[in-house]
């Protein structure tokens, strides 16, 4: 019997109106007994509704935890992929940067086999991903400008660029679908400040990384 209808019935029963019998049937010994018994049935119920009632709510508790606890590992085995995946990214952009035309997103000539091996590399990096079980993801190509202009043209010209890259990517092999663009402005430097011409062209770029 479910321990909310057990106590129920025996509150019910422990305080049902006595009607005690003529003492003449019934001593006042039986009566006393009787009572007693009765106290007693009712302790017993509400003492194992006390016991029974944590032992639920612990195993809830407990089956919850164990929930978030494989969901937590699973978060973890996959942040620590995508952690590395992005390194590796960072460094594969680093090593093929494509340069543009002054203040245009038009790609300056010899930029092909850059283009190609960056490529590869998404198509190596997709299938471990899938191997490490991560799913749902972007590319995101997000483009950088250094400091020189205002902001609002830095941002605009930026995201043409990274428009660009994304595009090119995609007639390279890398399904279009699964790759985003984002300008960046100039918010996002590698150098601060950039007031050599040196330093300018280091925040001039564009950078990958795998975005859920």
């Amino acid at each position: 019997m479910p321990v909310v209808v057990a106590v129920a019935v025996a509150v019910a029963e422990a305080t049902r109106p006595w009607l005690p019998l003529p003492l003449l049937a019934v001593s006042r010994r039986s009566y006393v007994l009787s009572m007693m018994k009765r106290s007693s049935i009712l302790l017993s119920v509400l003492l194992s509704a006390a016991v029974l009632a944590p032992q639920g709510v612990h195993a809830f508790d407990l089956g919850g935890l164990a929930g978030k606890a494989g969901s937590a590992a699973g978060n973890t085995a996959r942040d620590k992929a995508v952690k590395k995946v992005n390194a590796q990214l960072l460094a594969e952009t680093r090593k093929n940067q494509c340069s543009f035309k002054t203040d245009s997103d038009e790609l300056a000539p010899g930029c092909d086999a850059k283009l190609r091996n960056l490529a590869t590399a998404l198509v190596k990096i997709k299938q471990n991903l899938a191997v490490s079980g991560v799913t749902n993801y972007k590319f995101e190509v997000s483009g950088h400008t250094d400091t020189s202009g205002s902001p609002e043209h830095n941002k605009v010209l930026s995201a043409k660029r990274a428009a660009v890259i994304a595009r090119e990517l995609a007639a390279r092999g890398v399904p279009r679908g699964e790759i985003i663009s984002i300008g960046m402005g100039s918010e996002r430097p590698l150098i601060k400040p950039d007031n050599t011409p040196a330093k300018k062209a280091k925040n001039r770029r564009y950078e990958i990384q795998v975005r859920f």
